[in-house]
């Protein structure tokens, strides 16, 4: 079995339960380990274990070995070792949080996600490409201040404004004085 057989299936198996942002790195000059490391975002705990799931039972049908499972408790971040082959599946907090593709992302693997609306296949951005739609970041010195909310004037107690404002420190303080 090779090791682009495994990466089919796995990111097959990903795009299937909805997976979002799919990346495949290289690893084989950084770690002696594992071959190839995935990286992928679920929307809930939910959808992280069931992304787990179904990627470990189209491995195992496609004969790969499954070496472990990790994280299923949480739903956070789930990862299923593959032994040539790490999948990450976390939420995108967690994701953007530790960055993985900083770590691994050195040579990311250009792979044919699903089908697009014109038919054809499209090809998963590299890791340091801006993914689509991304607005560049305006300049500091473009940058216009933020202007602050007006502060709201507080209504006096006992006001004819229709509902009675919350009383003051003040206020309270004379009733509590006025009650010992």
């Amino acid at each position: 079995m090779t090791i682009t057989k495994l990466q089919r299936t796995v990111v097959d198996a990903l795009e299937d339960i909805k997976a979002q942002d799919i990346r495949v790195f290289n690893t084989t000059g950084l770690s002696d380990l594992f071959d190839r490391v995935v990286l992928a975002s679920a929307t809930s705990n939910r959808q992280t274990r069931s992304l787990a799931n179904h990627v470990k039972e189209k491995a195992k049908e496609k004969g790969f070995p499954v070496v472990s499972t990790e994280g299923e408790d949480s739903g956070e971040w789930v990862l299923v070792d593959l032994g040539d082959m790490i999948v990450h599946i976390m939420q995108p907090a967690i994701r953007s949080y530790y960055n993985l593709e900083e770590l691994w992302g050195a040579k990311p693997v250009n792979v044919k996600l699903g089908s697009d609306s014109a038919g054809g296949r499209k090809t998963a951005p590299s890791a340091r490409a801006k993914p689509p739609g991304a607005v560049k970041a305006p300049d500091a010195k473009k940058a216009t201040p933020v202007k602050k909310a007006a502060a709201t004037p507080r209504r006096k107690a006992g006001s004819k404004a229709g509902t009675q404002a919350r009383p003051t420190i003040t206020t309270l303080r004379r009733v509590r004085t006025a009650k010992a």
